[in-house]
């Protein structure tokens, strides 16, 4: 796992969700449980990405105003999506940023090259940046550069499952013409939720056609019938594709107390979901495993719980359902945020989605969006939508 405190360096500034504290009660409570002493379990150092493997995903003149722009000698900085609302201008944008696309690639590196069957970059997972233009929190799309990285060297067919409550729209960007990578986004319907895209309908390009898939689920979905969904649609695809390597971006605002979402998942759905792309990483990815962080905006309930279950289950060490979180980490989140932290890793429920193949309610909108995805791609892979 590549990882340096200069990671927390992206920070948007106080009131900004997107905040470094979620990184750092992470990695203490990892730490406090063990999970990064497990035998097998490293902390690689981390270098910032070169401007040129930041144009495996970026325009050398984005790349330039984002370099310049908190400098104040770029002028032209809405037109790149730089210091607006979301993605508010400070010191060393272009630093902080390439320094997690840094842990990306290597964390890319090491997986494909086989020197490490998992690696986690729970920094990255900046999934809305798009080829010249920053949006929703992400000034470099550190997951298309992963991607891109494997590709260019000899990576033949890749899948990105992308389970952040937002659709995972730059990735689709930037693959959405090239059959070599599957990406599958499980996110909420956009009529409801930024960035207004994902409805099943955008499938992929010419010569990608079923490349792009979008699970578009209403607000108010929970745990059984998220994980319903899933299963309906990731394992068969999966399974069809055949990839060499299982990139999966991990963003937790999916839960129900979530502030910018509308999704009512719990820790525990969000952990089975965990389970289920680690053991499918296993059986269609020759266990090839990169994995992300993402969204996730309930700083000290939520992140670092569930990001810890993550690499926790990436080590092959996971944790009991009901284990305590350390006196120890609830002090120290109470002194770093002033909000008591959650006493378990739990939230106290078992999930327990009915099978794809039974119970099925036409009339109901979580199935009404898993047939529509599956009509519009399944077909594409010699699979029966009905079935």
């Amino acid at each position: 796992m590549p990882w340096c405190d200069s990671l927390m360096a992206y920070d948007f500034g106080h009131d900004h969700p997107l905040a470094p504290a979620r990184l750092e009660l992470t990695m203490s409570l990892a730490r406090s449980l063990g999970v990064l002493g497990v035998p097998g379990v490293a902390l690689a150092p981390v270098t910032p990405a070169r401007d040129d493997v930041l144009e495996l995903a970026h325009d050398a003149d984005y790349i330039r105003a984002v370099r310049e722009v908190a400098l104040g000698t770029h002028a032209d900085r809405l037109r790149y999506g730089l210091g607006t609302a979301d993605n508010p201008m400070f010191p060393d944008m272009h630093g902080a940023s390439a320094i997690v696309v840094g842990a990306s690639v290597a964390a890319a590196d090491a997986v494909w090259s086989g020197a490490a069957g998992h690696a986690a970059n729970m920094a990255g997972g900046l999934h809305h940046a798009m080829r010249a233009h920053a949006s929703g929190f992400c000034l470099y799309n550190d997951v298309a550069i992963a991607i891109a990285r494997m590709l260019s060297q000899g990576a033949r067919r890749i899948a990105y499952v992308d389970v952040d409550a937002h659709h995972g729209d730059g990735v689709q960007a930037a693959f959405y013409d090239d059959p070599r990578v599957l990406t599958i986004s499980l996110h909420e319907h956009p009529r409801t939720l930024f960035p207004g895209t994902g409805l099943p309908e955008e499938s992929g390009g010419p010569g990608a056609e079923g490349t792009s898939v979008n699970i578009a689920l209403p607000a108010g979905t929970r745990d059984d019938q998220w994980l319903r969904a899933f299963d309906a649609v990731v394992d068969p695809l999966l399974s069809a594709f055949a990839p060499e390597v299982l990139v999966t971006q991990h963003g937790c605002d999916s839960h129900a107390l979530d502030p910018l979402a509308h999704l009512m998942l719990t820790v525990d759905g969000q952990r089975a979901a965990a389970e289920r792309l680690h053991a499918l990483a296993h059986e269609y990815a020759q266990g090839r495993w990169l994995v992300f962080g993402g969204g996730g905006y309930a700083v000290v309930d939520v992140v670092p719980r569930i990001w810890t279950l993550i690499l926790a289950e990436a080590a092959h060490r996971p944790l009991p359902p009901r284990a305590e979180t350390p006196p120890e980490w609830r002090t120290h989140a109470f002194e770093r945020t002033g909000f008591a932290a959650p006493t378990r890793m739990t939230d106290g429920h078992s999930p327990n989605p009915a099978p794809r193949t039974g119970g099925r309610d036409p009339a109901g909108p979580v199935d009404q969006a898993v047939l529509a995805t599956r009509r519009a791609v399944f077909p594409h892979f010699g699979l029966d939508p009905a079935r």
